[in-house]
């Protein structure tokens, strides 16, 4: 709606409502004369539902309602500040400031007070083109005190630039300066409210709610705030939210209101949820705990919002105190001394008579005749509870004085009267900095002043604040900070509980029941797995490679490496048997060196025992090797040294066997292909095939996986971590000792068929003896790797790589040294020639 057509509409609402003659305003404090009027709009008289003026086209009778005690106490807090000011010698010395009061009726009586404002004192409001230099009534309007009031009363007022500062409309509509330039508040807008009441709620852990609202702007609005404030946070759920009935003038509820609001305590009766938060004005609360008292309700915690936190006309209610825990959000309790006396003082008449009905200045709904005496009844519980909103009505007078101290110039003793614009006023007000009881006055950008918040618990205990403050909470850092105890209603004092699900336990993730995110089952989190509370509740984080977790742990923990060392039994065993292999290798090529030109060496392979008993020594050396974690060395000599060591070993047994068959039983027959294998050194050239072809082997194996240090996880114990020098460490040592075992069967087959040769040349028995143990080890070997995993494996594989080395060294040699030390006359070359001969003899 434009400017020019809303100015039309207000000038048309004037012309016809104040047309007629206005009535006599008796009481004497609704005006005072000064040298520049505020106007206050104040609901001396409720009618919750205001719609039955709309039947005539008459200025509702507001004393036909009921008298809001509150209402009175706010206007006397003007009244009061007003007076102070004009008291005091260092605020606009020499300048009388005067008030001019209208009972607005809660939301009924709104429009015939702002035109009665905005028209000059002969009811005159002309139509211009600008209004930049036209004079109200009044140069500032403190007041109303609901939303749909304030937002009514704005439109108008916003259209002249007049200042508008409301005691106690919250709704983050009036934040929006395009749309309300000329609007104030004293007090922090419903956002901080609803911060303040979640943190509460969140303090406590309660997490499963019912709303209440009223079916007005105030109740739809509040409530709206609050869902959008817990879809940010997903921390609290709303169990179920009902809209209350609004009562008729005479708080007497139709038949369906009766049914509507029997239904709502049903389903809270029914509910688990035990806090519930309730939007709604006063007047329609008054049913509704008398209703839920009536049936039963119990074991609840009542969040009351701004509009009924400090009611004393609600607290008063029989019956609530023994059955209920109340807690409300109000503004913060500042102490104004001389109030209590001055809010139950008769009013004197002012120099000025008041006017009358024939006099300019009257107006409607100017008088309040039980006002007084009603408040007299609740000064007691009034003057106990401390001032609160009345604080922000005399702060917003205060704001209004320090603006026109600062335009009209004023020194500590005098002040220039002059002509004051709206638009002039309310730029000064926007700058005002001052102190007042102990708190700093000042606007914001969106027009309010940083008040803290006060969480209240009703107390009905003689002599004592029935709205005790239990927390605070600051707009500017938006905390929330426990300053007192709560007196629960409970048996044990305990804080009640309202959660559709119990907190899971640390290392338990939620796993989502129903729609509500608060309705959940605990799910532990399984080994190798953790809950990270700072991360997503809902899903179990895996650990990295090298850490583990057991059940329901919040953090990862390093996995233990596992590798062979020194003090275990195992490596205790193996390190004795390599000692004892290494030094019987040694003992045996001292006897072979010293024995070198007999007959039994030579037999034995001559030179090539050496070639066999030189790899037998390093590899009894290079046991050490395989304990402690192993390095890019260790794995080298693990996966190459040994297996080329063993091969050498093996290939020369082979190739033994084979030239001792060949000798007896195929050099005659095949006499040229002896010759062509003695001449060309042919079991040299077998042993270093064999040993470059394993070699071959190995460095492929090697280059197609790694040399490094690889950690597997042992499949018996996930907590720990097995260190090898292969990633797939069985498959690796099968292919690194598939040669072996195809020559261990080879060298078994050629001893077989030498079983019949010489005794002094029978080597079967002992090469089938070694050859079948490295055989069967390395079968039982593979067989345990494909059972067992981890650090037995290693060990199982250096017990066999020991004892095969064994059986080599005291299978094959050990006889022979045998022999020589102890039957000397058998290591003659005469010896050796009998048993040829002898063998000879029985072929022929």
């Amino acid at each position: 709606m434009g400017l020019w057509t809303r100015t039309l509409w207000a000038l048309f609402f004037l012309l016809q409502i104040l047309a007629g003659p206005a009535e006599k305003a008796e009481n004497f404090d609704f005006f005072l004369p000064g040298d520049y009027l505020l106007g206050g709009l104040f609901t001396l008289h409720a009618n919750a539902k205001g719609t039955s003026h709309l039947t005539i086209l008459q200025v509702p009778k507001c004393e036909e309602y009921d008298m809001k005690v509150l209402g009175y106490n706010l206007m006397q807090a003007m009244r009061f500040a007003v007076e102070e000011i004009n008291n005091q010698s260092s605020l606009l010395p020499g300048v009388q400031l005067g008030y001019e009061i209208v009972d607005s009726c809660y939301q009924t009586n709104n429009v015939q007070p702002v035109l009665y404002f905005l028209a000059q004192t002969d009811y005159f409001l002309p139509i211009n083109k600008d209004y930049s230099y036209y004079i109200p009534r009044v140069v500032a309007v403190i007041g109303p005190d609901n939303s749909e009031s304030t937002i009514t009363v704005a439109n108008f007022l916003s259209l002249f630039l007049l200042p508008q500062i409301s005691y106690s409309a919250i709704t983050d509509r009036l934040r929006d300066k395009l749309l309300y330039p000329a609007m104030l508040r004293t007090v922090p807008s419903a956002s901080h409210h609803i911060e303040a009441m979640v943190q509460l709620m969140l303090h406590f852990r309660w997490n499963w709610i019912v709303v209440l609202m009223s079916n007005d702007d105030y109740g739809r609005d509040n409530s709206q705030l609050l869902r959008d404030r817990l879809a940010r946070g997903n921390d609290i759920c709303i169990a179920f939210q009902e809209v209350l009935p609004m009562p008729q003038p005479e708080q007497v509820m139709t038949a369906a209101e009766v049914r509507q609001l029997e239904g709502i305590l049903l389903k809270l009766k029914q509910a688990t949820a035990r806090v519930v938060v309730v939007f709604s004005p006063e007047l329609a609360l008054h049913n509704f705990f008398r209703e839920a008292l009536r049936q039963n309700i119990t074991d609840t915690v009542w969040i009351a919002s701004e509009s009924w936190a400090i009611d004393p006309v609600l607290h008063k209610l029989t019956g609530l105190q023994n059955t209920w825990t109340f807690l409300g959000i109000t503004i913060q309790a500042v102490a104004m001394p001389g109030f209590s006396e001055f809010r139950v003082r008769r009013s004197e008449a002012p120099p000025e008579q008041p006017p009358n009905k024939n006099s300019s200045r009257a107006t409607c709904n100017q008088e309040c005749e039980a006002c007084l005496n009603v408040t007299k009844s609740f000064n007691t519980i009034l003057t106990l509870s401390g001032e609160r909103v009345a604080y922000c009505v005399y702060s917003a007078v205060y704001a209004v004085a320090h603006a026109l101290h600062s335009l009209l110039s004023c020194s500590p003793y005098h002040c220039t009267k002059k002509t004051i614009y709206p638009w002039q006023l309310l730029r000064e007000i926007r700058k005002v900095n001052f102190p007042l009881l102990g708190n700093q006055i000042f606007f914001d950008e969106q027009g309010d002043v940083p008040m803290h918040l006060d969480i209240v618990q009703w107390q009905w205990r003689l002599r004592q604040n029935p709205f005790q403050s239990v927390a605070s909470y600051y707009p500017m850092q938006q905390q929330l900070k426990m300053v007192g105890n709560i007196s629960w209603h409970t048996r044990d004092n305990k804080v009640p509980m309202s959660m559709c699900s119990k907190n899971c336990q640390q290392g338990q993730i939620k796993k989502n029941v129903g729609i509500h995110p608060c309705c959940f089952e605990c799910i532990d989190c399984l080994p190798g797995t953790f809950h990270n509370q700072t991360a997503d509740e809902y899903e179990c984080q895996s650990c990295p490679t090298t850490m583990w977790s057991n059940k329901k742990d919040t953090s990862c923990f390093k996995r233990k490496l596992a590798f062979l060392e020194w003090y275990e039994a195992p490596t205790i065993i193996v390190a004795v048997l390599a000692i004892l292999g290494f030094l019987s290798t040694l003992a045996i090529l001292i006897i072979f060196w010293r024995h070198f030109q007999t007959p039994m060496v030579r037999s034995a392979g001559g030179p090539m025992c050496f070639l066999m008993l030189m790899p037998l020594l390093l590899a009894f050396g290079m046991v050490p090797v395989y304990v402690g974690p192993p390095t890019v060395l260790t794995c080298i000599c693990r996966q190459a040294f040994f297996t080329l060591c063993y091969s050498v070993c093996i290939s020369c047994i082979t190739v033994r066997s084979f030239q001792i068959v060949c000798i007896f039983k195929m050099a005659s027959h095949l006499p040229r292909a002896y010759g062509f294998w003695v001449r060309y050194h042919g079991p040299y050239v077998f042993v270093a095939v064999i040993t470059a072809l394993k070699g071959v082997i190995v460095a492929s194996n090697m280059l197609t996986t790694t040399i490094k240090p690889m950690g597997h996880t042992d499949p018996e114990d996930p907590s720990m971590m097995i260190l090898s020098c292969h990633p797939n460490y069985r498959n690796g040592l099968l292919f690194n000792t598939s040669m072996d075992l195809f020559l261990s069967m080879v060298g078994f087959i050629f001893a077989y068929l030498g079983k019949e040769l010489p005794t002094n040349y029978n080597e079967a028995k002992f090469i089938t003896l070694s050859m079948t143990f490295s055989f069967t080890s390395s079968v039982s070997l593979c067989t345990f790797m494909s059972v067992y995993s981890g650090v037995l494996v290693t060990i199982m594989d250096l017990l066999v790589t020991v004892l095969n080395f064994l059986a080599i060294c005291l299978g094959y040699f050990g006889p022979k040294c045998y022999m020589i030390l102890f039957y000397p006359e058998r290591n003659t070359a005469a010896y050796f020639n009998s048993m040829i001969q002898g063998y000879t003899m029985r072929k022929d």
